[in-house]
């Protein structure tokens, strides 16, 4: 009776150290990023990732669809969590969004690719530019 115990107790303590190998993580990323079009848009950028004292360069590019008009430099900064490794960024992460600047207006959207990582960025979107659309971004480790 006591072994029996005492192998669940060690099953248990082998599972807990398991478990906390496996907890997401969280890290920062900066990524800017163009976009323009008419009624079809289009984004290109490059940003870097920072994960567990590491940075990574990021590849961005995309598509969007509906009331597009104009061009815009984007430049966002926020965190990413729910991350093992610096490839749980890479997928393609989908938004509608709504918005316009004319010369500066604020930015700020949150994100989340097939993979479960959440992006919350907020910055700045510089240019000409009105949008309500549905936006597909995709996003690679270089």
């Amino acid at each position: 009776m006591t072994f029996s115990r005492l192998r669940v107790f060690a099953l248990a303590l082998i599972a807990l150290g398991f478990a906390t190998t496996a907890k997401a993580d969280t890290g920062t990323v900066h990524i800017r990023f163009l976009k323009g079009g008419w009624v079809i848009g289009g984004t290109i950028g490059e940003g870097t990732l920072t994960f567990r004292g590491r940075r990574y360069p990021l590849a961005i590019g995309g598509l969007s669809y509906g009331l597009t008009f104009g061009g815009a430099a984007i430049n966002l900064r926020g965190t990413v969590s729910n991350i093992n490794s610096p490839r749980d960024v890479e997928g393609v992460y989908g938004a509608g969004s709504a918005g316009a600047a004319v010369i500066r207006g604020p930015q700020a959207v949150v994100l989340t690719n097939q993979r479960g990582a959440v992006m919350q960025l907020a910055g700045t979107q510089t240019g000409l530019m009105v949008n309500l659309d549905l936006n597909g971004m995709a996003l690679s480790l270089k």
